[in-house]
């Protein structure tokens, strides 16, 4: 049953959160092993071997920003960043949404390795001037690390499938839009490797506590490449 919003169901998102934690072992002989998060997904293309069973990564997208500037993938590479949907006439749950990913971007802020991307699920109200209000009202002033974004419906709802989240019209709700309140926290290779109930406290300290794990990985990553 669809209401202003809905939530990833509580057994999936369940089930997603346990394989976002790495396995730990602890003896005398074996080191615990290292926490790792999990590459979460649907394969959505066609193998290209019998060993090609990964998720697909988030495919190509361009968006517009709240300075009117163009960004697409490249402007994530290299990047891990956390994403969401929102719209800014939202009466339900995106003010409780948004401080909560203020909290996340807070604890990072300083950190030019974290980027924040948040998509306008409603193109025709939120212009670009809504975009930037919006953003300033937030307190945030650096559009290149919090970036709110407008494209088309399709090019969203399209995108929030592959972020493993819901979006659509519903003109039966307060607000016209049903959405999901989930945060996604995706690598530098484009895939997600995390999802979050962003009306859950604890779910987004949970955010908090991965994204150090996930710079550890792609940290260690770039220096085997360097090598």
């Amino acid at each position: 049953m669809l209401h202003s919003f809905f939530r990833v169901p509580a057994l999936f998102l369940g089930l997603m959160l346990t394989a976002g934690f790495g396995l730990f072992g602890c003896s005398e002989t074996t080191p615990p092993q290292e926490e790792r998060l999990s590459i979460l997904g649907l394969k959505r293309t066609a193998p290209t071997s019998p060993s090609d069973t990964l998720p697909d990564p988030i495919p190509s997208f361009t968006l517009t920003n709240q300075e009117g500037k163009t960004i697409n993938n490249q402007t994530f590479a290299g990047k891990v960043y956390v994403t969401d949907f929102f719209f800014a006439t939202c009466p339900s749950i995106c003010p409780k949404m948004q401080s909560e990913l203020l909290r996340v971007y807070e604890a990072y802020k300083d950190n030019p390795n974290v980027l924040f991307l948040s998509h306008t699920i409603d193109p025709a109200h939120d212009s670009i001037p809504v975009l930037r209000d919006y953003a300033e009202r937030l307190g945030i002033k650096d559009a290149s690390r919090w970036h709110f974004a407008t494209a088309p419906h399709d090019t969203i709802f399209n995108l929030a499938r592959a972020y493993m989240t819901g979006a659509q019209v519903d003109k039966t709700v307060q607000g016209g839009f049903a959405h999901s309140g989930t945060f996604a926290l995706i690598d530098s290779k484009r895939r997600v490797r995390g999802i979050y109930d962003g009306m859950e406290k604890s779910q987004v300290d949970l955010l908090i506590h991965d994204l150090p794990i996930l710079l550890k990985e792609e940290a260690e990553a770039k220096q085997t490449a360097a090598k």
